[in-house]
């Protein structure tokens, strides 16, 4: 009984120890990471964070319905293909072809209105709020100087476009296991302005390519600088209620009445991502509505003239956009974490949607080897 209680001290004074060490280096995070991941069995988020953190809401305005081909309903994935999606918790897929749905499928009690999380697909619609700042003039091109905006960047030649190329030189790190990285520190700490500040412009700015989350956090501190508005305000405005989405988003925040987590977070449905997806193929024009200037989304969708950290020449990266040529088709897609995607095949006229819990890991000539299961499924649908 003596041993037990001499234990029951000793981890009493340990657990005192981190929680003090925590707060006294700013680590304070780490709780909500702990009790969002390890506490609930997995070393991860789940794709269902809406109500885990705070979020701003984003509007819609006058809904346009998806319109169904007439094979809708009819198509169906063979044996292997259907074996392959399941097997990362897909939640989520649809293939528009022709501007209409021809194939659509849900799991595990999702729907065509079901909320997940965006992930780093929010890279991509900074991506087209950017374009649509610069159509506004409120950023006068992507050469403009960040300093402009955010004024500690000031001397270090920092450009928009690098932001947008994800070369800016700035030292983040990208990992996701660490809990003490810069993304686990922004995606559960509660003052992205304050975090962003203590890393630095240690390299060249736009030599080289380098994908890190806090280059799209700082992209959204400068669009509300230069907008006037938030992020989430904006991309309502411009985007959300021009393409006609369906349903309300839901874009997370560091804090209450705080800032977007503009490297992530942004949560919506299948049917509504389609939406984006839609746009960027007509060129970022709807309707009567032109929200990208051409040059610009020219620009998005090409590969960025920077170079790999090993010297070789960038190959995957536009402007927050992923490129690939893939049996012999020019491709580009908005990617998160688990497996998240919007993909764009323009001599097909096609989108392809999948959202779920998991994606493979390991990369084939730069991309996720489930980016080519979805891909070849719905060339597979539509042939």
């Amino acid at each position: 009984m003596k041993y037990f209680f001499s234990t029951l001290k000793w981890i009493f004074f340990i657990a005192v120890f981190f929680v003090v060490h925590a707060y006294l280096t700013g680590n304070s995070h780490i709780f909500k990471t702990l009790k969002n991941t390890v506490l609930k069995g997995r070393l991860g988020p789940s794709v269902d964070t809406k109500n885990v953190f705070n979020t701003r809401k984003v509007n819609i305005g006058k809904p346009q319905p998806w319109i169904e081909d007439s094979m809708f309903g009819k198509l169906t994935l063979s044996p292997n293909e259907r074996k392959e999606i399941e097997k990362y918790q897909t939640l989520s897929f649809l293939v528009v072809k022709n501007n209409k749905i021809i194939y659509e499928e849900y799991w595990q009690g999702y729907s065509s209105s079901s909320n997940t999380n965006s992930w780093s697909m929010a890279k991509s619609i900074l991506s087209i709020l950017t374009g649509a700042a610069i159509k506004e003039d409120k950023i006068k091109s992507v050469e403009q100087n960040v300093s402009d905006f955010l004024p500690e960047y000031n001397g270090t030649g920092l450009k928009i476009k690098h932001l947008l190329t994800m070369s800016s030189g700035i030292n983040f790190k990208e990992q996701y296991k660490n809990p003490y990285g810069y993304t686990a520190k922004a995606l559960y700490g509660n003052d992205l302005v304050k975090l962003n500040k203590k890393y630095k412009v240690n390299n060249i700015p736009g030599k080289y390519f380098s994908y890190l989350s806090g280059n799209s956090q700082l992209l959204s501190f400068v669009l509300q600088k230069a907008t006037g508005k938030t992020v989430s305000q904006y991309a309502s405005e411009k985007l959300w209620k021009k393409i006609g989405a369906e349903h309300p988003a839901y874009w997370s925040l560091d804090h209450k009445g705080g800032n977007e987590k503009g490297f992530c977070c942004f949560h919506s449905n299948a049917r509504d991502f389609a939406k984006i997806g839609q746009l960027m193929l007509q060129h970022g024009i709807w309707g009567n509505d032109t929200i990208l200037p051409t040059q610009y989304y020219n620009q998005s969708i090409a590969l960025a003239p920077t170079m790999q950290l090993d010297g070789k020449p960038n190959d995957l990266y536009g402007y927050q956009w992923w490129i690939i040529k893939y049996k012999g088709l020019d491709i580009f897609y908005a990617r998160g974490i688990d497996g998240q995607y919007i993909i764009d095949i323009p001599s097909k006229n096609m989108v392809v949607v999948r959202l779920g819990r998991k994606r493979n890991d390991t990369k084939k000539n730069g991309h996720p080897l489930d980016f080519y299961i979805y891909t070849d499924a719905a060339l597979s649908i539509v042939n």
